[in-house]
């Protein structure tokens, strides 16, 4: 499984970006995205994703 940023909810905020131990994402368009192919929503590094946790908007990000 991967995580998704929704683009209509995304601030532009930026925390997430530096908390992502995969280097999975990356500002695009003045909000961020999220590389599936390099997202593990964080398993066996965190016990939640990393992204998640520091996001300021509620449900911004979600398991696609």
């Amino acid at each position: 499984m991967a995580l998704k940023i929704i683009a209509s909810m995304c601030t532009g905020c930026s925390a997430c970006e530096p908390e992502c131990p995969n280097v999975a994402i990356r500002e695009k368009g003045g909000t961020f995205i999220i590389d599936p192919a390099k997202c593990t929503e964080c398993e066996g590094q965190f016990d939640s994703p990393q992204c998640v946790a520091v996001c300021p908007v509620d449900n911004c990000i979600k398991k696609v």
